[in-house]
C-alpha cells in the first residue's frame, strides 16, 4: 500500500469521512465541562447539538479516520489491506485545522477520530494522541472530543491520551472471541479488553482523587463507587465461557502510565467508553449479545454497547449474504438498540428479555410490550400506588413519565387525561394499567388480544425501519433537507 501524499486537504477529507461512516459510535457526551473561557467550544451536559442522518445516525461530529491504511486484512473490513483504494492519512495539523475551520462555520461541535493502523499500534495512537493534545493545548478547543484507543498500543500512549478527550472507546468487533479469531485473525481478545481494562481503571482512580480531594471524611475505596455485581448463573455453556472470557484482563491490573497531568482541572475520559459490536456477521442469538453486553456493563463500566448491523461491504463469499438481497438487516440492530436501553435504565436483566428457549427477539413488537404480554399475570397495575420501578414496566410509560407520575401523585389522584399529559403513551398502556381502579375501556387481559392490538402500531414502525437507505453518509457539502 501507498499512502497518496500529493492529494489536498479537501480530497483527503472525502475519502477519509467515507471510510468512517461505518463507525456507530458518535453520541452525546454526557460531560458537563465548562471552558476556561480562553478557549473555544464547550461540552455540555446534555451533548453535543446533533443532527440526524435519515438512518438515526449521529453526523454533528466531525466523523474521520487519521488513516485508511491498515496493516490487517479482517475479512468485514473495508479497509483491509487487501482492498485496492486510494489510501490517504491526515497530519496532526490537519485534522485540528479542519476541527477548528468546521467549528467555526458552526458545522459541527465536535470530533470523533479513529484510524487504520499504520506501521504499528504505537506510531498510531502516538499519531492520535498529538492530535488531540494540539487540539487542547495549541487551538484551545473546549468542545467534546471521541477518541478510538488502538488495540496493542502501549499503555502510557493509551494513559495519555486519555487526559485529553472526552470519551474514548476500543470496539469489541464481534460478540465472541470465536468470532474474532475467524474474521479478524491479526487480533485478539486480550488486546482489545487489555485498554478497556486501563481506560476504566483510569476513569476510577481519576474520580477517586476527586473525591479525595473534596471530602476528606470518608473512605473511599473502589467498590464504594463501582461495586462488583457478579452475573447470574448461566446454563447456556457457551454464553458463560463468552462472559468468562471478558475477565482475561484482572480488574486490579495496574499500568504505569502517564500521571502529569492528573492534579490538573483536566478529568481522565470525563464520559467514560465505549465499544461496538458488529452485528450478523456471525451467528450468535440476540440472548447471546445482549447477555456479552450486560456482562461488559457489568465488568467494564461502560457508558454504552454500539450494534453495527453487518454489511457485507467487500462482497465477501465466505462472509453471510443480506438476507433475500433487501440490504442491511436494521430491525435487529433496532430490536438491540431497545433491549440495551432496558437494561441500562428500565431495571431489566437480559434473562428477563431473552432465554434459551426464546434466543431471539420478537420481529413485530418490541422487546418491553413482548415481555409484558409474556407476564400478564403481573397486570394491570394501579398507577397511583404502583412503584417507580413497577411503572416502568408497563408499555408506554418511559423514565420521565413515570418520574412525573411519582411526584404529582404525592398531591392528588390521578386519571387517564391526567398521565396522558404527562407523556404517558396510552395506546400502549392502557392494557396494563388502571387509574383509581379502572381500566380506560373494558379491555380482557389476554394474550391473544393484547397482541393484535400492540402488533399494529409496531407494523408501522417495523416498515419505517426497514425502508430506509440505511448507510447513505451525510456530507458536510450537500444541501440535505434533514427533519
Amino acid at each position: 500500500m501507498v499512502i497518496q501524499d500529493n492529494l489536498d486537504l479537501m480530497e483527503k477529507l472525502t475519502i477519509l469521512s467515507d471510510a468512517a461512516k461505518y463507525d456507530a459510535a458518535c453520541t452525546s457526551s454526557g460531560v458537563d465541562k465548562k471552558n476556561n473561557g480562553a478557549g473555544i467550544g464547550n461540552s455540555k451536559a446534555c451533548g453535543i447539538c446533533h443532527s440526524f442522518a435519515a438512518d438515526g445516525r449521529c453526523i454533528s461530529l466531525l466523523k474521520i479516520l487519521f488513516t485508511n491504511e491498515c496493516i490487517y486484512n479482517c475479512q468485514y473490513c473495508i479497509n483491509r489491506s487487501s482492498n485496492d483504494l486510494v489510501r490517504t492519512a491526515f497530519t496532526p495539523e490537519e485534522v485540528c485545522t479542519l476541527t477548528i475551520e468546521f467549528y467555526r462555520r458552526n458545522y459541527i461541535e465536535g470530533l470523533f477520530l479513529s484510524s487504520g493502523i499504520i506501521n504499528n499500534p504505537d506510531y498510531t495512537m502516538m499519531q492520535l494522541v498529538e492530535t488531540v493534545m494540539l487540539l487542547r493545548t495549541k487551538y484551545n478547543f473546549g468542545g467534546y472530543i471521541h477518541l478510538k484507543a488502538i488495540p496493542g498500543a502501549s499503555p502510557d500512549i493509551v494513559e495519555a491520551a486519555g487526559w485529553y478527550t472526552d470519551r474514548m472507546s476500543v470496539n469489541l468487533e464481534f460478540p465472541t472471541a470465536d468470532g474474532l479469531k475467524r474474521l479478524a485473525p491479526h487480533k485478539n481478545r486480550k488486546a482489545i479488553l487489555t485498554p478497556m481494562r486501563q481506560i476504566q481503571n483510569s476513569i476510577q482512580q481519576n474520580r477517586l482523587q476527586v473525591y479525595r480531594k473534596h471530602d476528606n471524611r470518608h473512605h473511599w475505596s473502589h467498590d464504594n463507587i463501582f461495586p462488583k455485581t457478579a452475573p447470574a448463573v448461566l446454563h447456556n455453556k457457551a454464553i458463560a465461557a463468552d462472559i468468562n472470557s471478558l475477565s482475561v484482563v484482572d480488574s486490579k491490573t495496574s499500568f504505569s502510565g502517564v500521571s502529569t497531568l492528573s492534579g490538573s482541572q483536566h478529568a481522565f475520559t470525563p464520559a467514560g467508553q465505549s465499544t461496538q459490536m458488529i452485528i450478523g456477521a456471525t451467528p450468535e442469538s440476540d440472548y447471546h449479545i445482549v447477555t456479552i453486553a450486560e456482562a461488559l456493563y457489568k465488568q467494564y463500566s461502560l457508558k454504552r454497547v454500539f450494534y453495527s448491523a453487518f454489511v457485507n461491504v467487500n462482497q465477501d463469499s465466505s462472509l453471510p449474504a443480506q438476507p433475500d438481497g433487501k440490504g442491511v438487516p436494521l430491525l435487529r440492530e433496532h430490536r438491540l438498540y431497545q433491549a440495551d436501553w432496558l437494561m441500562r435504565f428500565y431495571g431489566f436483566k437480559s434473562q428477563e428479555l431473552l432465554s434459551e428457549d426464546k434466543p431471539n427477539f420478537n420481529v413485530l413488537l418490541d422487546p418491553k410490550c413482548d415481555w409484558a404480554i409474556r407476564h400478564l399475570e403481573q397486570f394491570p397495575i394501579e398507577i397511583n400506588k404502583a412503584p417507580y420501578y413497577t411503572l416502568l414496566r408497563v408499555p408506554g410509560i418511559g423514565v420521565n413519565s413515570a418520574q412525573r407520575i411519582i411526584k404529582a401523585r404525592r398531591n392528588a389522584r390521578l386519571d387517564f387525561n391526567d398521565i396522558k399529559k404527562m407523556g404517558v403513551v396510552l395506546k400502549r398502556a392502557l392494557y396494563f394499567i388502571t387509574c383509581q381502579g379502572r381500566m380506560m375501556y373494558n379491555t380482557p387481559i389476554d394474550q391473544d388480544y393484547i397482541t393484535n392490538g400492540l402488533i399494529g402500531i409496531d407494523k408501522r414502525r417495523l416498515f419505517d425501519i426497514e425502508h430506509r437507505n440505511t448507510y447513505q453518509q451525510l456530507s458536510l457539502f450537500n444541501d440535505f433537507n434533514i427533519v
